[in-house]
């Protein structure tokens, strides 16, 4: 999809104004349409040729180009059936129009064909010489030289002392609690607006999680909701045995009063950094904060070894206990004996190569994403209706993601933004829907930053996630934005005419 504005002409311009609406639009067809905005005909250089062969000159009016009826589509057209119709009729350019027959937007062959998708893996020059060496020296199981490798170059890139390399974030966490003794019976308090993964290990131990909004300035856990959710904890006689903060889209949360909360009530912190590796919070590393902190790598993350973690900490005897377990708690014995449940949780030598060589670039991916995020704002800062996820004072955020927020006012939701960048085969999602919303958590406690709302219910009604890959060429950018834009114009044009 594409804006349209540029490429409607009406039938009173001349030729060489339509030759060089043609050389500046670079699509390749104009719209044709008569004094009441209505498609008559689309026009290419072909068309344009052709009339001055026959004898016209550049200063012909466009009403010298014979009838020709358009193929068009409706407003709605479903990606899949457009291409359907293009493919019928031997275009690559279609034409949507209103009900009153005014040409709404252009559907393009070739944006309809590629997909932009929300967060691809960006491989460098120094992964595939590490894979060469696992397959060489056959180190192709878990363990091996670079896992050891990768655990160590890793742990001094968050600031921590040791790590350990397991098959995912969500196994990290899950070793993080049963290292500190979480079970049934017991609370885990975590963040609210964050991805399932941060929560359902606390049911893989069989405790109860407890849910903490929020606040706006980072859009992480609110210290004053997880002070609230403290003290009524003491006050029930039942204070948690952890608290996971979660450090959301690639910024931290507020480490500092978070962590005096817990550390007054004697509470252990794991500090989920899944989403926040290059992230930094008062010039230190996320994911140095934690008694034990998780890190992904899944496909989607800033870097990836397509699947797998890192469970990291300043405490050799966890890490120590935490690659035991991840090795089906093998006991040192000469046959496989088994004291106690262990989980095949290692991460393989293959997947660490990987790791390795994009660990090696992971400035340049964070950079990259805040470009990215950088071209958002600027190219829709016009557009009043929009508004973007904050970065904190206290630190720089990675814009894993780039999250724009839509006004109220509007009287559309992102599921509408959503579908309008689908049309165009862009994926843009929801932002995470709070797990105190979620049906598997229903009944869970949950302690709001502010007593009249809850601040992630709010951000989740309004937010979206934009494509935010660090390898999106300036072309790919341009085409997002042009249909941001195109979106967001036409919902506040709505939102006016509603308004009246």
């Amino acid at each position: 999809m594409i804006e349209i504005t540029p490429l409607t002409i009406t039938t009173s311009a001349s030729v060489r104004e339509a030759l060089d609406r043609l050389n500046r639009t670079g699509e390749g067809v104009l719209l044709l349409v008569d004094d009441a905005g209505r498609l008559r005909r689309t026009i290419t250089d072909g068309d344009l040729r052709r009339l001055l062969l026959a004898g016209s000159g550049l200063e012909t009016g466009l009403s010298a180009l014979p009838e020709q009826s358009a193929i068009t589509a409706v407003e709605g057209i479903a990606p899949a059936e457009a291409l359907g119709v293009m493919n019928d009729n031997g275009i690559d350019h279609l034409p949507m129009l209103d009900a009153q027959g005014r040409p709404s937007e252009l559907l393009l062959r070739h944006e309809l064909d590629s997909k932009i998708l929300l967060s691809t893996p960006h491989l460098g020059e120094d992964e595939l010489a590490f894979v060469k060496e696992a397959f060489t020296t056959n180190w192709i199981a878990p363990l091996g030289p670079n896992v050891d490798a990768f655990e160590e170059e890793m742990a001094r890139t968050v600031g921590m002392a040791h790590a350990a390399a397991v098959s995912s974030g969500t196994a990290a966490l899950h070793l993080a609690l049963r290292l500190l003794g979480v079970g049934a019976g017991d609370e885990v308090y975590t963040s609210t607006l964050t991805f399932v993964a941060s929560a359902n290990p606390i049911l893989y131990e069989g405790a109860t999680p407890v849910f903490i909004d929020s606040e706006p300035a980072s859009w992480n856990m609110s210290p004053s909701a997880l002070e609230t959710a403290l003290r009524d904890g003491e006050r029930r006689g039942r204070l948690p045995k952890a608290v996971i903060i979660v450090n959301l889209y690639g910024q931290s949360a507020d480490i500092e009063p978070l962590l005096a909360s817990c550390r007054r009530y004697g509470v252990a912190v794991v500090e989920d950094a899944a989403e926040s590796l290059g992230a930094t919070y008062r010039g230190r590393p996320s994911g140095s904060f934690g008694d034990l902190s998780a890190l992904s790598f899944n496909g989607n993350k800033i870097i990836t070894t397509s699947g797998g973690g890192m469970l990291v900490s300043n405490d050799r005897r966890l890490i120590e206990k935490a690659r035991f377990l991840s090795t089906q708690a093998r006991d040192p014995a000469p046959w496989y004996e088994h004291s106690e449940t262990g989980f095949n949780y290692r991460m393989s030598n293959v997947l660490a190569g990987i790791g390795r060589g994009q660990l090696r670039v992971l400035g340049e991916r964070v950079a990259a994403r805040r470009a990215v995020f950088e071209r958002y704002r600027s190219a829709l800062s016009g557009i009043g209706a929009l508004d973007w996820m904050p970065e904190a004072p206290y630190g720089t955020g990675t814009r894993w993601l780039s999250v724009c927020t839509l006004d109220p006012a509007l009287a559309v939701g992102p599921e509408h933004l959503i579908a309008s960048l689908a049309r165009s085969g862009i994926e843009a999602r929801r932002v995470w829907k709070p797990m105190h919303l979620q049906p598997l958590f229903a009944g869970c406690r949950y302690y709001r930053h502010d007593d009249a709302e809850s601040f992630s219910d709010q951000a989740f009604a309004r937010g979206a996630c934009l494509p935010s890959g660090s390898n999106m060429t300036p072309q790919e950018q341009d085409r997002i934005i042009r249909a941001l834009e195109h979106a967001l114009r036409r919902a506040e044009h709505r939102a006016v005419a509603s308004a009246r």
